[in-house]
């Protein structure tokens, strides 16, 4: 498979799949009525940044398969992935922000055990995730202050 397609392959899936999770995880009634902390973005911020996000997580991604499929790096890279898309279904999905952070959490470990993973190997990689590390902070710190004053 040519390095273009894989980049064009992994973007693809990552924005599906992240497109699928959202829209059958629309915040609705139930999240507009929490307490939220004033730094709390507006809700059209979110859709754009995902977008990128995931733009930039796809082709990090498409990198660390190139340099080995079944590697630890392509293996903590699946792993953010999985605990990234799980991350909407417990908070919206089924409305428990406690336990969405326990998953936030999880998923910003892997983040950067990803990041040290790549620093070496592919430091590409690695700085294509520091956006990504710097937004799932920022959400950590979002989730755990809904998760305070509701």
């Amino acid at each position: 498979m040519s390095k273009a397609l894989t980049y064009i392959i992994f973007v693809a899936i990552v924005l599906g799949g992240g497109l699928v999770i959202g829209v059958n995880n629309l915040p609705g009634e139930w999240y507009q009525s929490l307490a939220k902390p004033p730094f709390n973005p507006p809700n059209w911020v979110f859709g754009p940044a995902w977008t990128i996000l995931y733009v930039l997580i796809g082709l990090a991604g498409a990198r660390t398969w190139m340099r080995g499929h079944l590697s630890v790096g392509m293996l903590i890279w699946a792993g953010q992935m999985v605990a990234n898309f799980l991350w909407s279904p417990f908070f919206f999905g089924l409305q428990v922000p406690a336990v969405a952070l326990i998953v936030i959490l999880a998923l910003l470990a892997l983040i950067i055990a990803f990041i040290l993973n790549r620093w070496n190997a592919d430091r590409i990689a690695a700085l294509l995730f520091l956006p990504y590390l710097a937004w799932v902070s920022f959400a950590t710190l979002l989730n755990a202050s809904i998760v305070y004053l509701n």
